[in-house]
Formats: structure tokens, C-alpha cells, sequence
């Protein structure tokens, strides 16, 4: 498996310079860079060729592959149902894909869901299914994953519920599985065990249980989360799985320099890995 480490996690004021020359110093194979409105290392939905091609040279000059192409950008945009959402969700997936496939990227990152007041779980999933159904032909020729990732909006609670809806989904989408955002509420390792080879990338985060399951609890160091690293990782391991490993994280220590930080997280991530 391969050591990432997500933009998100890269000092804020830093610039796409100075966020690769940082991961590449610290020793991480690759980096995930994401789509938001905007930011010092963001990529944008007007993002440019001649951008991504500076971005290309920096990913060569640092040595630095850049793994996948995250957003913060679909904030429930798959499930409501609406043509104004199927249009945006279109042009979204779109500049991922352009964007991943121009900086030699394995794939990128969605988020399905989009429940409210007027919309239940059984019409977000019903709309999401159909939405990625929509933009499959479209998606395909480009060549690369799509991952649906579990986050903390209620959409996947059981590793089935995941596994089905990309079932149903079809190509080219497959799984985008974090380890982190699942341990409030049951094993990693247990949702490893039934996505099985739809996982084609994943992210690593720290969090800490307050007294057990449905409980609580906070985000934390990688080394230092309640999470069975070994377990997991064999998991991972027995699935097949070798591809990268992104930290999505955030500095714990306000007196840890970043430089520290970024180091001390690749390692982390290495001891769980390698």
C-alpha cells in the first residue's frame, strides 16, 4: 500500500508549491488534491489547462503523483432530485474526472445522500442511484474509479448498505472507504471484509471512542485512535487491496511544527502499511 495525504490536511495558507514540496520533504507517495470554491492549494470548478499543467510540473519536479481528485462540493446534490441538481452534479463529476485524468489520477471522490425535511433516505438513495446511473456512459470514458465514500451524513450506516448501492450503481463506481468515519459505530475491518474489491482507494483518520460504540467520541492522532490498525490493515490486505492510503487529518499539536506534523503522519500511516 501507498502512503497519501489529502490537501486538506496541508497548511491552509500554503500554495501548490509549497503543499507538494511539504508532502514530497515528508516522504508520502502521492497527494489528494480537492475541487472547492476556492483556496490557495483548491483546485476550482474554472480551473484551466494551462493550471493543471503547472500543477503536472510540480507533481514531476517533487517527484509527487498526485492519487485522486476529492470536493467538498456535492453536499447532498446526488439525492434531491431536482434537474438543477442533476446539472450540477454533472458538471462537478465532470471537472473531477478532467481534472484526474490530466493529472494522472487513479479516480476521484463523490458523496452520495442528500436527506432533509422533504427528502427521505429511501428517495435520496433512489435519486443518487439514478443520478450516477445518468452520468455512467459519460463517466466510463474516461477511464478511472469513481469512489463513493461513507461520510457522517447518515447515507451508509452498514458496510451492506454501501456494498448494494454500488452494485446497483454499476461501472465505473466503486468504493471510496474510510477507515475513520466508520469506527463511531462498528468495525473497520468489518466493513473491509464486505466491500472486498470494490475498494479501490482509501483514507485514514484518527478518532477515539468516549466508552464504546454509539457513544461518542473525538478525533485524534492516527497512532493514537481506537481504531485495530493491525486488523484493518489485514483486512485490507486480504481484499487485495495496495493502493493509497490518504490521510484526511488535521494538526492536534497548536505547538507541533508543520513540517513535525507532516512527517509524523506519514509515519503513522507507514506502521499501519508497510
Amino acid at each position: 500500500m501507498k502512503t497519501g495525504i489529502n490537501a486538506w490536511s496541508i497548511s491552509s495558507d500554503a500554495d501548490f508549491e509549497t503543499a507538494f514540496a511539504a508532502a514530497s520533504a515528508a516522504g508520502f507517495d502521492g497527494i489528494e488534491l480537492n475541487v472547492d470554491r476556492s483556496g490557495a492549494h483548491a483546485l476550482t470548478l474554472d480551473t484551466t489547462d494551462a493550471q493543471l499543467d503547472d500543477i503536472c510540473a510540480l507533481s514531476e519536479k517533487y517527484g509527487l503523483p498526485v492519487s485522486s481528485i476529492s470536493t467538498s462540493l456535492w453536499s447532498g446534490k446526488l439525492g434531491d432530485g431536482s434537474a438543477e441538481s442533476l446539472k450540477y452534479s454533472e458538471r462537478l463529476m465532470t471537472a473531477q474526472l478532467r481534472f484526474a485524468k490530466k493529472l494522472g489520477a487513479e479516480g476521484i471522490l463523490i458523496v452520495p445522500g442528500g436527506m432533509s425535511q422533504t427528502v427521505s433516505l429511501a428517495k435520496a438513495y433512489k435519486n443518487s442511484l439514478a443520478v450516477l446511473r445518468e452520468l455512467a456512459p459519460a463517466a466510463k470514458e474516461f477511464g478511472l474509479c469513481v469512489g463513493v465514500e461513507n461520510v457522517w451524513n447518515s447515507f451508509f450506516t452498514s458496510p451492506f448498505d454501501m456494498a448494494r448501492f454500488i452494485d446497483e450503481a454499476g461501472e465505473p463506481y466503486c468504493a471510496y472507504f474510510d477507515l475513520g468515519n466508520v469506527l463511531a459505530f462498528s468495525r473497520p475491518e468489518d466493513w473491509i471484509e464486505v466491500l472486498g474489491e470494490r475498494i479501490k482507494l482509501a483514507h485514514i483518520k484518527g478518532f477515539r471512542l468516549h466508552s464504546g460504540f454509539n457513544a461518542g467520541g473525538d478525533w485524534c492522532d492516527i497512532a493514537d485512535s481506537g481504531i485495530d490498525w493491525n486488523r484493518s490493515r489485514d483486512a485490507l490486505r486480504a481484499v487485495g487491496y495496495d493502493g493509497y492510503v490518504s490521510a484526511e487529518v488535521s494538526k492536534c499539536d497548536p505547538e507541533q511544527s508543520f513540517e513535525d506534523y507532516y512527517r509524523s503522519t506519514r509515519e503513522q500511516i507507514d506502521a499501519i502499511t508497510k
